[in-house]
């Protein structure tokens, strides 16, 4: 008679200390031991959407993008976690890996079948806007492969055109190529009072990238700063960014995917606003209002007193924080 193995019994709740480890070997980058963990998870709790995010963000830091797109693929096709938020990380996934054409089916099935919601479909539609015109400039690129796509030194004309796609398309291309050229124009439209914050960003990422060593001026949001671009610190060496973290890290360990919502909404609203802060720089007051912010995004209450105490700052700081994030919010990106 054939005996039985012994039955194996798993700790209790040891894919939430499965997920909680993941989640700390990918804070401190170690992306393999992150997958790994995240997967012993994933057999334990096949169905579970923490588990599920954290194994495609570990999957998408790692830069292991086919298998990030692949699950979070699955999420969606399985209705495993917040459609929407999911949707996003996988359009994100996309852009990385250049599949516009995916990005375009996509959205344009769901505006089909009518299936995004109000607040979402000026979002959603800008992402097809621009995926429709990447794929445009991807079939003229190869309709014209004789003709150079950039001329040296042709003036950039950023301020004197409005196209904000054309302007990036134009400082992505630049990235390609030695800015010493270009010094004077990117000057002027760092400079300038019209110049869009996020395509400002992208030019001091590329001054810092050529190691650019003198003295340039941004101006943004009204106010103007002096920066040498090699001396300032990556965004995540930002000191207000690592203070915000700090605040709210209890809430990685309740709620991971609420946690890594908050983070990238701050890490987004900060590349805006680079090299500058937001103001107060009180990271307490900030913590308390993306709190708040991500709290209504889910549709969830918000008592802007309540969550104020949690952090100890005043309602009032709380409150003008909420809104600065609203401004921002409607400012994230060029109007593609």
């Amino acid at each position: 008679m054939k005996k039985n193995g012994p039955k194996i019994i798993p700790f209790p709740d040891l894919e939430k200390r499965l997920v909680d480890k993941g989640l700390e070997q990918l804070q401190e980058k170690k992306f393999t031991a992150a997958i790994q963990m995240f997967e012993e998870a994933k057999e334990l709790a096949p169905d579970d959407s923490n588990v599920y995010m954290g194994l495609v963000l570990a999957y998408y830091e790692s830069g292991a993008l086919e298998k990030a797109k692949d699950l979070a693929k699955i999420m969606l096709k399985e209705g495993i976690g917040e459609y929407f938020q999911t949707l996003d990380l996988y359009m994100m996934i996309l852009v990385q890996l250049h599949d516009y054409e995916e990005v375009v089916t996509t959205i344009e099935a769901l505006e089909d079948e009518q299936a995004i919601p109000f607040e979402k479909r000026e979002h959603f539609s800008n992402f097809l806007t621009f995926s429709k015109r990447m794929v445009e400039n991807r079939l003229s690129s190869l309709e014209s492969e004789d003709e150079p796509e950039y001329v040296p030194h042709r003036p950039l004309d950023l301020l004197e055109n409005n196209d904000s796609n054309l302007q990036m398309r134009k400082i992505v291309e630049l990235s390609q190529k030695n800015i010493r050229p270009y010094i004077k124009e990117i000057k002027a439209y760092l400079q300038s009072k019209e110049g869009h914050p996020f395509l400002k960003t992208m030019l001091i990422n590329i001054l810092q990238e050529q190691e650019y060593e003198k003295e340039v001026i941004v101006a943004k949001f009204g106010d103007e700063k002096h920066i040498v671009p090699t001396a300032l610190p990556s965004l995540h060496d930002f000191k207000q960014f690592l203070e915000i973290k700090e605040k709210v890290e209890d809430l990685e360990g309740k709620d991971p995917t609420f946690f890594h919502q908050l983070i990238s909404l701050v890490e987004r609203h900060l590349y805006l606003l680079y090299p500058f802060e937001l103001k107060p720089s009180s990271p307490a007051v900030w913590a308390a209002a993306y709190h708040v912010t991500v709290l209504e995004y889910h549709g969830r209450e918000a008592s802007i007193r309540g969550i104020a105490e949690l952090y100890q700052t005043l309602p009032e700081e709380v409150e003008k924080a909420v809104s600065f994030i609203t401004k921002l919010e409607e400012i994230s990106y060029p109007n593609l």
